[in-house]
């Protein structure tokens, strides 16, 4: 299928007409047949290797013209490029969407009304997915393989910066379909800036947006459409040391946090530490993060012990790079009070070896994730065993988190009885309810 095919000047609603026509067609399929384009479309994408290099270095080197307000920064430039390891792994992601269970027809819930007359609590797909997205091949691939297997049709917009490369790559994953004998319009791309307020404004079209990208953009996204959204618009992460630890592990976990890949969204941005140890740890943990490149701003307590330490701006930072703001607390409840007022309720974490500490920590901070000596970057999907996700959600409505195969489902109830009328259950002689749990209902 050539580029030209998939980004055909069909109008916006076409387009979403189309998907919903295909989300008709896709959700009563058989797992078989879903799991069937879900290997489809990895063998696509493996076996074009090359092609998808070379769409991407376009893109690479369109970004590097970008200047003024347009102009990329080296968090972005590290989501856009793809590489050996990054083509796999989007290769890996696909496959173990499809070695997940069936999210579909799932019974949630089943009541006996009364004798023959039986509801049953169902999960079924959303329908039309629009996603729109920046600077993240990888997420054509996590979001279309969850898509196809939880029965939904979604409609990609991506960023200037990763057109080329997502053109490819739809290009690949439509003809996978097509080859399966599915609608290939389960899979779709729109470009233009001018596409996002025409997907925005077909609330009765579309039944989830999907912002994946800068603060700007999720809010864009939030205040400009009718459509429920998922999303999130920061990852301000923290990390608190409390007084009672292991060094080694917090050493090793700040690290990861913040080196491992700190364009992530789950990148630690924050480190707290308690008091009573600061003037031991710190000079440790700023020589390892110095070691690693990791420039960092800290409060006057951090400043005092080290001159050569940054002062920090503002809390709420995202920094999204090798910067890190570090800040020493007094107590516990301090380190909640600071995450409460600065964090995006995204990832939070505590390095304890005090059980009541950590467990006050998990209980009492409000966050789509909480961790005990662990870095934020498990806060995954695909850490998570979801296969991937469609982006992380610090909402605390419909799915929270990362976002797999359950946040792209709803569910309905059936009901199956024998002729039996509601008006049986009220008056003088009325039927009664049983409201009978059955035993058929499954996780």
């Amino acid at each position: 299928m050539s580029a030209a095919a998939v980004v055909a000047p069909v109008s916006s609603r076409a387009i979403a007409e189309a998907a919903e026509s295909a989300s008709r067609l896709l959700a009563p399929l058989s797992e078989e047949r879903r799991n069937a384009a879900l290997e489809a479309m990895a063998a696509a994408v493996e076996a074009a290797d090359a092609e998808l290099m070379a769409a991407n270095a376009e893109d690479l080197q369109i970004a590097a013209s970008m200047s003024g307000d347009e102009a990329l920064s080296a968090a972005t430039i590290s989501r856009l490029r793809l590489n050996e390891a990054k083509l796999r792994e989007m290769v890996e992601q696909i496959r173990s969407v499809k070695a997940l269970p069936d999210p579909l027809g799932r019974a949630l819930d089943e009541i006996e009304l009364d004798e023959g007359l039986e509801l049953e609590k169902i999960s079924v797909p959303l329908g039309v997915l629009a996603v729109i997205f920046e600077a993240r091949p990888d997420a054509v691939t996590q979001i279309a393989a969850l898509a196809v297997k939880s029965g939904n049709a979604v409609i990609l917009k991506p960023g200037r910066e990763v057109e080329k490369t997502a053109v490819v790559l739809v290009g690949l994953l439509r003809k996978a379909l097509e080859e399966q004998e599915l609608p290939v319009d389960a899979v779709s791309l729109v470009v233009g800036r001018e596409r996002v307020a025409e997907l925005l404004g077909m609330h009765g079209l579309i039944d989830m947006v999907i912002p994946r990208g800068s603060k700007a953009l999720v809010e864009y996204v939030q205040a400009n459409t009718r459509i429920p959204v998922l999303g999130h618009a920061e990852g301000i992460c923290h990390i608190y040391v409390d007084k009672s630890f292991d060094e080694a592990i917090a050493l090793r976990v700040i690290e990861d946090a913040k080196t491992d890949y700190p364009a992530a969204c789950n990148a630690v941005e924050t480190v707290l530490v308690h008091r009573d140890v600061a003037a031991e740890f710190l000079p440790k943990l700023l020589e390892r993060l110095r070691l690693r490149g990791v420039k960092v701003r800290g409060d006057g307590a951090v400043r005092g012990m080290d001159g050569g330490v940054g002062e920090v701006e503002d809390w709420h930072t995202e920094f999204g790079e090798l910067e890190l703001a570090l800040g020493v607390v007094d107590s516990l409840d301090a380190a909640m009070e600071h995450i409460h007022k600065h964090g995006s309720l995204h990832t939070e974490s505590i390095v304890t070896e005090d059980v009541t500490a950590a467990e006050r920590f998990l209980r009492e901070v409000d966050a789509a994730g909480v961790f005990h000596n662990a870095s934020t970057r498990f806060s995954d999907g695909f850490r998570y065993g979801f296969g991937a996700e469609v982006g992380v959600s610090t909402s605390k409505f419909h799915a929270r988190g990362p976002v797999g195969l359950d946040g792209l489902t709803t569910y309905k109830y059936v009901l199956r009885g024998h002729g039996q009328t509601a008006g049986e259950y009220r008056g003088a002689n009325a039927k009664s309810f049983t409201h009978r749990r059955l035993s058929g209902a499954k996780d």
